[in-house]
């Protein structure tokens, strides 16, 4: 009985065979070499030790620094990196895809095809936004892979990855969806898609099959905290892969759209703040000046629903429509603003390079104290401008210190900039003071806060 069973469910389990065998000619291993360069320390200056230069010849301390350490000058030794990872090929005349991760510094790029042969790749381009690069052999007649849709994936869906982990050729590993759509931290401009197949370093660039053979994706990051594949691995859907293979092969470079905002997630705390029914959309924290956003009349506190006719159910899901839309094209925004919803037309432009990390400053002792919400804050004086470098425009008052309560569940922390209260501008301490007198006993109020040079929305809940 036992064994029916069992042997009826393995009946039902998908047959990967045929996929395997028709596909796996056209994924390719990479290997990569990176040219570096080290610099041997100096000895350091210790009381009592001799100097090389002064002792006498043949003497065995002299010996020895002129063996080991490098003269003021000279060039450091070279040494070569190698890397590994996977791709696939796109066209018959030997285009390929891979992670811009597994090519990135390269100097030298081999492509070793299922036949055995071994060919010197040229990069076409890369884009790091999106991990992805395109690279060229020189041959004709290659086996290519069929793409697929994977805006028609359903999670709980079979699939299928090839690739080369950990250097081991056409290894064959499968699993399932389970989750669209997801964003990462460092991936602002990618929707991810999430599967529990097994991925681990080498399959970097390698193709992920849907069951009727077609590439839905290309496999780019594991969530883990040992290094090795730990059941959630990310892969890039294959659509936007192959606009960026197009411009690449095209231009060189990916041109992107601009709206020019920071946004935040919608919290339940702060949903109640704007008088929305239920947490959805785009926070608006912060207009960047000049660009898209400001020249239409976006406003910080703004929550964008939809971007040119779809819908925008999480801060996570805009910059990768944004991104895609067309350079020089106009959008409709649909914004809820002061519980209301209106349309406006943003006139996109080209995504600038993205600026540095801003400092961090250090905030100073507590002047005006708010006990009751468990915080401390001080007006915006000179000093404190110049220590936390903000523009003469900037207004606000500094948080100094957080004892607990409504503040700390807030998320205010030491060194914020509380710029307004429920839309309402903050000059002082008096600004402050009246726009929290008028928040009701027990109504979450929006706080917009300066942190790091970038602005967010923070809900306060008030005693």
């Amino acid at each position: 009985m036992l064994a029916t069973a069992g042997m009826a469910a393995a009946q039902d389990l998908p047959d990967f065979t045929g996929l395997v065998r028709d596909n796996s000619p056209a994924v390719v291993n990479i290997s990569t070499t990176q040219e570096a360069r080290t610099q041997r320390s100096r000895m350091p200056d210790i009381p009592g030790m001799p100097d090389p230069d002064q002792l006498p010849e043949g003497h065995p301390f002299r010996d020895f620094m002129d063996r080991f350490m490098d003269e003021d000058g000279q060039p450091a030794p070279r040494f070569d990196s190698r890397s590994l990872g996977s791709g696939f090929i796109i066209s018959e005349d030997g285009y390929i895809m891979t992670n811009h991760h597994v090519v990135e510094q390269a100097s030298e790029i081999i492509v070793r095809l299922n036949d055995r042969r071994e060919l010197e790749a040229e990069l076409v381009g890369a884009d790091d936004r999106t991990d992805l690069a395109l690279l060229k052999v020189e041959a004709d007649g290659l086996p290519t892979v069929d793409t697929g849709a994977s805006s028609d994936l359903q999670v709980g869906e079979w699939v299928l990855a090839i690739g080369s982990p950990f250097g081991f050729e056409y290894s064959v590993t499968a699993g399932i969806i389970s989750a669209k759509g997801r964003s990462l931290p460092t991936e602002n401009y990618v929707p991810f898609l999430q599967t529990d197949v097994a991925i681990n370093p080498g399959n970097s660039g390698g193709p992920l099959f849907n069951l009727d053979g077609e590439v839905i994706g290309v496999n780019s990051h594991i969530y883990s905290r040992s290094g090795g594949f730990q059941g959630i691995s990310f892969a890039i859907p294959i659509e936007l892969a192959m606009e960026v293979a197009e411009q690449l092969r095209s231009g060189g470079e990916v041109s992107r759209a601009w709206l020019g905002v920071v946004i935040q997630d919608v919290t339940r705390d702060l949903a109640e703040s704007f008088g929305m029914d239920r947490p959805e959309g785009a926070l608006v924290a912060q207009v960047l000046p000049d660009s898209p956003a400001a020249k239409a009349g976006l406003e910080p506190g703004d929550v964008i629903v939809e971007f040119n006719g779809r819908d925008i159910p999480s801060s996570g899901s805009l910059p990768p429509i944004v991104g895609r839309a067309g350079v020089g094209s106009t959008a409709p925004v649909v914004v809820l603003r002061d519980g209301e919803r209106r349309s406006i037309d943003v006139t996109l432009e080209q995504l600038p390079e993205s600026a540095g990390q801003p400092s961090r400053a250090q905030p100073g002792g507590p002047d005006g104290e708010f006990e009751e919400l468990g915080m401390a804050v001080e007006p915006l004086n000179d000093e404190r401008r110049e220590a936390l470098e903000l523009d003469d425009a900037v207004e606000g008052v500094v948080v100094t210190g957080v004892s607990g309560g409504p503040a700390a569940e807030a998320g205010l922390a030491p060194g914020d900039v509380i710029t307004r209260v429920n839309r309402s501008p903050i000059s002082g301490l008096e600004a402050l003071q009246q726009a929290l007198d008028e928040a009701p006993s027990g109504s979450s109020v929006p706080l917009l806060v300066l942190r790091d040079q970038s602005q967010r929305f923070l809900a306060l809940r008030m005693p």
